[in-house]
């Protein structure tokens, strides 16, 4: 057989092979999410609360009070105006759930009013809402592991512990944990798990990274930003968000994701990629 014949069978016989080989062999040929940088299309009034994927090719942020989704490079699939407090979202089966708080946060009268929003992860439809009002401080991000929902959020000043809020798949609470992290500002602004580890990111000067056991015993803290968005994208890498801090001054606020890693002294790090 000659050269160009066999190339021919090859070309012809690859959809066919490629058609049987995992998922997660598929989207690691072809370069899946957390290999470079993405920046989101456009600029929005709100600045980044959060980012989640589809962990495929759609990314989801939320700009506080617009909900965007784009593909794996950034280009805008939809976005729609959301109410005023739009936290940092998760994935779950074709769903995009979304912490909103409508009232104050970090108020110590306890005047926020928490809810957790679905979405259909298509064309980003509201399916349903969900009082989350045990969120005393204001709901502000969500997690799903474990066939449970962990909600993140507000935090008034002069505590000495953080508070999370877990429910069920339905969304039905089934009890608060006392996460005993010293104050952070304003509490717990993003979530992520991986690697047996909860990942919270937090504001502050600078801003702090808490990184907690899945028994919630045991808490380090480290000086790396992801306050504005974590998601998981493989064993010890992750995807972290940035934003511009002059939104008005500069035509409006952006959003970018960039590949980070675990390091065991920084906790994490970012990641060079080619």
């Amino acid at each position: 057989m000659s050269f160009s014949r066999r190339g021919f069978l090859r070309a012809q016989l690859a959809p066919a092979a490629l058609a049987f080989l995992p998922r997660t062999l598929l989207a690691e040929a072809a370069k899946p999410l957390g290999t470079a940088a993405i920046t989101c299309e456009g600029s929005y009034p709100g600045h980044l609360q959060g980012i989640c994927t589809n962990n495929r090719d759609s990314v989801y942020w939320a700009f506080t009070t617009v909900l965007v989704k784009t593909d794996a490079n950034g280009k805008v699939m939809k976005k729609i105006p959301v109410v005023a407090h739009h936290g940092a979202p998760c994935y779950l089966d074709g769903k995009v759930y979304v912490p909103v708080n409508l009232a104050k946060f970090d108020d110590a009268t306890s005047l926020a009013d928490s809810w957790v929003y679905v979405y259909d992860a298509a064309d980003l439809t509201l399916l349903s809402k969900h009082k989350a009002g045990e969120a005393i401080y204001g709901a502000g991000g969500i997690y799903y592991h474990n066939n449970k929902f962990l909600v993140v959020g507000g935090l008034p000043e002069g505590f000495n512990e953080n508070y999370l809020y877990e429910y069920d798949r339905d969304l039905k609470f089934l009890r608060k944990i006392t996460l005993h992290s010293g104050y952070t500002t304003k509490g717990i602004q993003t979530a992520a798990f991986n690697d047996g580890y909860w990942w919270f990111g937090c504001y502050g000067s600078p801003h702090m990274l808490l990184k907690v056991d899945e028994n919630f015993s045991s808490t380090q803290k480290f000086v790396f930003d992801c306050a504005l968005g974590i998601v998981p994208v493989g064993p010890s890498r992750f995807l972290v968000a940035r934003g511009n801090s002059s939104c008005a001054q500069e035509g409006g606020c952006r959003g970018q994701l960039i590949p980070a890693e675990v390091n065991k002294t920084q906790g994490l790090s970012l990641r060079s990629v080619s």
